[in-house]
């Protein structure tokens, strides 16, 4: 055990997070996010049982996000026609304010098939067991 790690990072997600450089980005993936085919050139993480607000914050207590984009938090964006809700958005933003004073500033989105294409390059993808739909978020990572 460590101490100051929340106890939701198990040592496989600790050394990624810690291996991943300045501007790699990490997947924090819902339980619909094609994650092993998406992950095939990334490190795929199981987090199964758990969501992705739960997640996020702990992760948000370790890493910092990108100061030198404009937006280093991306969402997929709901498809047009889709008349889906997405409150689970709120969260997040409430969740990035308690952890970077920008908030909801660097929170940014893209269009779904977009996003699976920028998926494709990032260091890791979280695979957890989130219901919500369009939950799946992208965190640049920047320097201490």
């Amino acid at each position: 055990m460590l101490k100051g790690i929340p106890s939701i990072i198990s040592p496989e997600l600790l050394k990624v997070l810690c291996e991943m450089g300045h501007s790699d980005r990490i997947v924090i993936a819902d339980g619909n996010f094609p994650s092993e085919s998406i992950g095939k050139n990334a490190k795929v993480i199981r987090c199964d049982g758990h969501g992705v607000p739960e997640i996020l914050d702990a992760i948000l207590q370790l890493f910092p996000l990108d100061t030198y984009v404009e937006k280093p938090v991306s969402l997929m964006e709901v498809m047009k026609g889709d008349n889906a809700k997405t409150p689970i958005w709120d969260t997040y933003k409430e969740i990035i304010a308690k952890h970077d004073k920008r908030g909801a500033d660097t929170v940014g989105t893209i269009e779904r098939f977009a996003f699976y294409e920028e998926a494709k390059t990032a260091y890791a993808i979280i695979a957890t067991s989130e219901k919500a739909i369009y939950a799946n978020i992208m965190l640049q990572k920047g320097v201490i």
